[in-house]
């Protein structure tokens, strides 16, 4: 439908890997079973930490924040991917795929925040262990964790709202989901504007945020490299070593996608990488943070009725 200079499409189509048939079936299977492993390990560590008293300390409470977050966003664009490789109509309204690009804008730069929020809380267990529980009460981690939220909401909220205003001349996005930078390609004439937005936000939700990690844990390295047993240090780098590695998926592939030269890939190789973004690192975070972690394992089978009631040392 057009009106004026202003072309407004009621639905788009969605190129996704259909230059690829006999590739569909492998990828359909590989993200539904990446999917459904999202969906029951993150729902089981928010279950966990919402039954299991031990495990209601700060860390697992923003850990319970990020496997919501996962679940939202693999929810905001895999369920249509899925439907998409099975269909020989790779379409989707006009209205679901501004949701999408909203979802999926709003759990991505909350989770960078989050993160950041995460690195500090790693920072004060190891560097302030004795003021811990003061520095980190309950009011200011709700309080960390709604600035998260409302920070990636916000941020995804203006995104979206300038996007809309954006001339398209086609309806043909060249990606498997209505994600920002595939819908921007479609515009009639480039925006200064939209560029500005797009630059500020991704320096604010991804430099920013990691610098703020790389500070934290060059404290927590400090303070690890002076204790004087080798139980204690292979403890408190245990307690860091789930964290960091999440850290380095997710910002790794996320500095993949939007602080590049747009040249400097092709669509394809974007699409992969927005793939093993959108569903490997949602997926892996519950078992990188249970895969050794003692109070998870303990907690997952008191839950599942395999072992009673029993008491462990808290976490840093």
């Amino acid at each position: 439908m057009k009106g004026g200079n202003l072309t407004v499409w009621s639905f788009f189509f969605l190129e996704g890997f259909s230059r690829y048939p006999k590739l569909e079936i492998v990828l359909f299977i590989f993200s539904l079973v990446m999917y459904l492993i999202t969906l029951l390990g993150n729902s089981t560590l928010i279950l966990i930490t919402v039954l299991d008293s031990r495990l209601q300390t700060p860390m697992y409470f923003f850990l319970g924040n990020l496997s919501f977050m996962d679940i939202c966003y693999t929810s905001a664009s895999i369920p249509t991917l899925l439907v998409n490789l099975l269909s020989s109509q790779k379409t989707i309204v006009f209205s679901g795929c501004m949701v999408q690009m909203y979802l999926s804008l709003a759990m991505g730069s909350t989770e960078c925040v989050l993160l950041a929020v995460m690195a500090y809380d790693r920072y004060v267990a190891i560097c302030h262990p004795l003021r811990y529980p003061i520095i980190m009460n309950r009011q200011v981690c709700v309080q960390m964790a709604t600035v998260s939220w409302v920070t990636g909401c916000v941020t995804a909220l203006l995104e979206t709202s300038f996007a809309l205003r954006v001339p398209l001349c086609r309806n043909l996005i060249d990606h498997f989901t209505c994600e920002i930078l595939a819908v921007l390609k479609l515009a009639c004439t480039s925006s200064l504007l939209m560029d500005m937005i797009m630059l500020v936000v991704s320096v604010l939700l991804l430099p920013i945020p990691m610098l703020l990690i790389c500070i934290s844990y060059v404290f927590i390295l400090s303070t690890i490299l002076r204790i004087s047993s080798a139980e204690g240090r292979n403890k408190a780098f245990s307690t860091c070593g789930a964290h960091l590695t999440v850290v380095i998926l997710y910002f790794g592939a996320a500095l993949s996608m939007y602080l590049k030269p747009s040249s400097s890939s092709s669509q394809e190789v974007d699409k992969i990488i927005s793939l093993l973004y959108g569903v490997l690192t949602p997926m892996l975070n519950p078992i990188i943070y249970s895969l050794r972690n003692k109070e998870v394992k303990g907690a997952v089978r008191k839950v599942l009725g395999q072992t009673p009631l029993y008491q462990t040392h808290e976490n840093l």
